[in-house]
């Protein structure tokens, strides 16, 4: 990954949040801090190129819309760049939250990029919270901190790693992560990029030692990914896009697969939410186009 390219994955997922919150309603995820890592000019920069890709997502919308530069906007976000970040953090941090009420201490962040948890919840008692991300993401989101006047608090560390190749919790380890204590895990939007093998790897190299108790939440994409199209032709345009990018996304499962593979590591699905029960617990209250992605769900195992 080089350096220019982390950034822009993180300050694009910075922007949805931040624009979920200035122009949404009502609000499903409130990253009341994302705004303050996006410059005015990147805002309006990422917000112009948003909507200048109209004619990729729909060249029927684009039409309709011509002209209106708001509801372009608004169209492309809630259509495709913003349901699955939007409603998965929500569901992470839902999770996360009555974790550490039930005597989790430790959450590590797989893939952290410019998350602001650790930020937005100061004051959980005794847990420390753990960032893992690609190195140049990392001093990136360092750089970003500094100029927008945030201190990084006493309970986070950054643990830079790419865990796509380095499956160790040596590193981990090495930052204080105490193997004992009930820890909790993220990985969101990531597991469509690995391979079947990769993701099992990593589940064994974080969960073999980790205690009883402990647990994971990720997404993951079912076996419709690369046939289902989904509305204005979403899912397949995301699977496109993530080629053009030199991403490609790898890995679909069944349910009963993803079982299989967890039982692998003694990981049980605690929680399994289908795109169906995303849309009733997420979007079910709303009258504009956010509605859950097809072919995605979420799932929070623990270890037995």
């Amino acid at each position: 990954m080089k350096n220019n390219e982390s950034s822009l994955t993180s300050l694009i997922s910075a922007f949805s949040r931040a624009y979920h919150v200035k122009e949404d309603c009502p609000i499903i995820f409130n990253d009341y801090i994302a705004q303050d890592f996006l410059s005015p000019e990147e805002y309006q920069a990422i917000a112009a190129n948003m909507s200048n890709g109209i004619t990729f997502f729909s060249s029927e919308m684009a039409e309709k819309l011509k002209g209106d530069q708001d509801a372009i906007l608004k169209w492309v976000t809630q259509i495709q760049l913003s349901p699955t970040p939007l409603a998965r953090a929500a569901y992470a941090e839902n999770v996360v939250r009555n974790e550490c009420q039930l005597g989790a201490e430790q959450y590590v962040i797989m893939g952290a990029g410019l998350d602001t948890f650790a930020w937005r919840y100061d004051t959980l008692p005794n847990v420390t919270v753990y960032e893992v991300d690609h190195p140049s993401t990392q001093k990136f989101k360092i750089e970003r901190l500094e100029q927008a006047g945030y201190e990084i608090p006493a309970h986070l560390k950054f643990v830079a790693m790419d865990f796509t190749k380095e499956l160790s919790l040596e590193k981990l380890a090495a930052a204080g992560l105490d193997l004992s204590k009930k820890t909790v895990f993220s990985l969101l939007g990531v597991s469509y990029y690995l391979t079947k093998d990769v993701l099992q790897q990593l589940l064994h190299a974080f969960f073999k030692d980790l205690s009883k108790g402990s647990s994971i939440i990720f997404d993951f994409a079912d076996e419709g990914l690369f046939t289902e199209p989904g509305i204005f032709n979403r899912v397949q345009n995301m699977v496109q896009m993530a080629q053009a990018a030199g991403e490609p996304m790898k890995f679909a499962a069944s349910l009963a697969e993803l079982e299989d593979l967890l039982a692998n590591e003694e990981l049980l699905i605690y929680e399994h939410l289908s795109p169906q029960e995303i849309q009733q617990q997420f979007f079910s209250n709303r009258d504009d186009n956010l509605q859950a992605f097809e072919t995605i769900h979420y799932i929070h195992a623990v270890k037995k």
